[in-house]
């Protein structure tokens, strides 16, 4: 079953469209040729989606959670949208820097679960994934799947962007 759905997902990943368009020359580029910090835009685009009604407060634009004191609406624009996100990401690889070239990954991660949920707090425990590459250890595929549940349910969409995630933002 995991082999099914591990060609499943590599097969979404090659039938999305692997082009991006280059902001400066308007030529297109294959997805692997951008930088991995655009790669994760790039996918954290396709899976979040525009957040752009009411109905989806407290998120807006691709997956912005509004913060206390934020006087954003749902009416921003696609521009706006996407320095949000820019910002947020760059926000999360800055916690996750000592984690090197993983710390993209692991921010695509935290976008949608949160980084208390890896990092822990209180309440949490750190994950496995972060107490495994803390380790040195970089075998981190199955740690990094294990985020695929809502409400206590794996859910199937989530597991392929686990796995087309790794397939753009893991470098061996």
């Amino acid at each position: 079953m995991r082999l099914v759905l591990c060609v499943l997902s590599l097969l979404f990943l090659f039938s999305l469209n692997l082009t991006a368009q280059a902001s400066d020359k308007g030529k297109r580029l294959r997805i692997y040729e951008l930088p991995p910090f655009e790669r994760a835009i790039f996918c954290t685009k396709h899976y979040e989606g525009w957040h752009g009604s009411r109905k989806h407060l407290p998120y807006i634009g691709y997956g912005h959670k509004l913060l206390p004191g934020e006087r954003l609406t749902h009416k921003i624009s696609r521009a706006q949208g996407d320095s949000l996100l820019r910002a947020d990401m760059r926000k999360l690889c800055r916690m996750f820097r000592r984690f090197g070239r993983d710390s993209t990954l692991l921010a695509c991660l935290a976008y949608q679960v949160g980084p208390y949920r890896l990092l822990g707090n209180e309440k949490l425990p750190k994950s496995r994934l972060i107490r495994k590459l803390e380790r040195g250890n970089r075998d981190i595929h199955k740690e990094y799947v294990s985020f695929r549940k809502w409400k206590g349910r794996i859910i199937p969409s989530i597991e392929r962007r686990r796995r087309v995630e790794l397939a753009l933002l893991f470098e061996p």
